[in-house]
This record gives C-alpha cells, sequence and structure tokens, in this order.
C-alpha cells in the first residue's frame, strides 16, 4: 500500500509530525523501501529525542523543586579553568528559558561539535553572565579565590533578580540563597549549561593566545600542562600568559635560571 506522498515530501513531513501523527499509522504500511527507510530514520531520530527528554527532565529536579516552593528565577554556576598552568579562569551564570534545551550535561562529555551547538542555543534562548579572572588576578588572589571572583563575577554579570543558585562544588559570598552540588554538572541542567557556556569561551580565548604563542600549542591543550607543553616551556619559557606560581611552571623557570 502507498501514501500517495513522494519519499521527499514524505521526508519533509517527518520533520514536524509526532508518534501520534495519523500520518505514521498511514506510512507504515507503505511498502517502498524508500519509506521504510526514511520511517526508520524518523524513529531512531525520536528515540534519541525522547531518550534526551527524559534526561533533560532527570537533571531538572533540583531546578524544578526550588520552583515549587517559589523560586522562580534559578542561576546555574561553574567555571572552567582551575587547574591548567596557563590562560584565564572563566565561569558562567546561566538561568534557562522555560523551553527544555535538549542534550545538556557536562561539558567534558560532549564533542567539541555538541558543545558548540549547545552554546549557540544557551547563549541565543537563556540569560547568560560571564565573568573573567586573568593570570594575573589569578596568581595576586590564588586559584581558589580567583575561581570564587570568576563566579561571582557571573552572577552579577547576568542582570537578573536570581533568587536561588545552583552551584558546582562552591558556596559564594553572595547575599543569594544557593545550593553547592557536588558533581553539579552532570545533575544540574542549569549548572551544565554554565559548564558548557564556560569551556567554550575559554577554550575560544585559548585559540586566541595560540595564534600569539603557536609553540604552546594551547589550542590543543587549552593550557593544561601537557607533555608537549611542557616541552615547550623548557625550550621557550613562560609566557606573561602562564601561572608562574604554578609547580610547573616555576620549576621550568627555576630550571632555566639556574
Amino acid at each position: 500500500m502507498k501514501s500517495g506522498l513522494s519519499i521527499r515530501e514524505i521526508e519533509n513531513l517527518l520533520r514536524n509530525v509526532s508518534r501520534e501523527d495519523k500520518l505514521i499509522k498511514e506510512l507504515r504500511n507503505d511498502e517502498r523501501k524508500g519509506v521504510i527507510r526514511a520511517l526508520e530514520k524518523w524513529e531512531k531520530q525520536q528515540d534519541e529525542k525522547e531518550k534526551l527528554f527524559k534526561q533533560y527532565v532527570e537533571m531538572s529536579k533540583y531546578e524544578t523543586q526550588l520552583n515549587d516552593i517559589g523560586y522562580k528565577c534559578v542561576a546555574g554556576v561553574d567555571e572552567v579553568g582551575r587547574g591548567p598552568i596557563a590562560g584565564p579562569v572563566v565561569a558562567a551564570a546561566v538561568i534557562l528559558p522555560e523551553e527544555p534545551v535538549l542534550g545538556l550535561n557536562d561539558s567534558k562529555k560532549l564533542t567539541v561539535k555538541k558543545r558548540n551547538e549547545l552554546y549557540e542555543q544557551i547563549m541565543e534562548h537563556s540569560i547568560v553572565g560571564m565573568g573573567i579572572v586573568t593570570v594575573n588576578e589569578s596568581e595576586r588572589y590564588k586559584i581558589f579565590q580567583a575561581t570564587k571572583l570568576a563566579m561571582n563575577k557571573a552572577v552579577k554579570a547576568c542582570h537578573a533578580s536570581i533568587d536561588h543558585l545552583l552551584i558546582d562544588a562552591m558556596t559564594l559570598t553572595l547575599p543569594i540563597p544557593q545550593t553547592s552540588l557536588i558533581k553539579g554538572d552532570q545533575m544540574s541542567v542549569s549548572i551544565a549549561a554554565a559548564s558548557i557556556i564556560a569551556k567554550v569561551t575559554r577554550d575560544r580565548m585559548m585559540v586566541d593566545l595560540a595564534r600569539i604563542y603557536p609553540q604552546y600549542g594551547f589550542d590543543k591543550n587549552a593550557g593544561y600542562g601537557t607533555k608537549e607543553h611542557i616541552n615547550a616551556l623548557k625550550q621557550f619559557g613562560a609566557t606573561k600568559e602562564h601561572r608562574h606560581s604554578f609547580a610547573p611552571v616555576k620549576d621550568v623557570n627555576a630550571t632555566r635560571w639556574a
């Protein structure tokens, strides 16, 4: 039995139908190979969407609980760049829209392509605040306090009446109720969104630094102390973008000038 539609028409229609649509029942009786393939592809896409929606609901439990007790403007906060030996510390605070942003997860668990896709979605539909702490600042305040400073900057940059913060493994000295969650970027969609914004932003900054200092491979190592990075330090010395108080840089400097 045929549906009376061309394969191209069917593929176009499948972009905007649900499992309950009567077209799906009709297509299941269409024996054309092209229709069968199109329907199989659509079924896989639906399965993936349902899986991502279920994940989103599970990772929204803290936001939902807070909403239910009266906190309507909840921001997730996360940072990246605490461990590298070069580059800034970058934090983000994100207030997600009511419409789900599917696929949110710990930024480290996502591919570069997926991170960039989600970055664009989050930036377009959410309220986002960024906090950047330079190498000079992180050296002055030490890395733990520099991390808090970046987060504080991000929250203040949101320019929204935030009434609760969900923060990845940290508490801030801000007059806003907050919940600290260990591995929060895997447990909260808001923190996951913040982790994505922070990581993509910092990675792009490190790519820019790689153009200035190509010998260190910042575009590949993001400032972390890889073997290649340490070898470059030994050969060329440290730049102003390196954290001179961090052991690998300090040790190389001591050896070079001994």
